[in-house]
């Protein structure tokens, strides 16, 4: 598994982090979700699911 943010479509709203923290988390001088478990989790899935402008991966 591979997880992906698209920091350039993030707007930062933080629901990834909150699903999945060991997974995401935000980047809080950037104001955008960044990936600390680039290897995934099996919340990753449900994460990108709930992302609510599509801006995350899970390949």
């Amino acid at each position: 598994m591979s997880v992906k943010v698209n920091t350039d479509e993030c707007i930062g709203c933080g629901v990834c982090a909150q699903i999945c923290p060991d997974v995401f988390e935000l980047d809080e001088d950037a104001g955008k979700a960044r990936v600390i478990r680039p290897e995934g989790a099996e919340c990753a899935a449900e994460a990108a699911d709930s992302c609510p402008v599509g801006c995350i991966t899970v390949e």
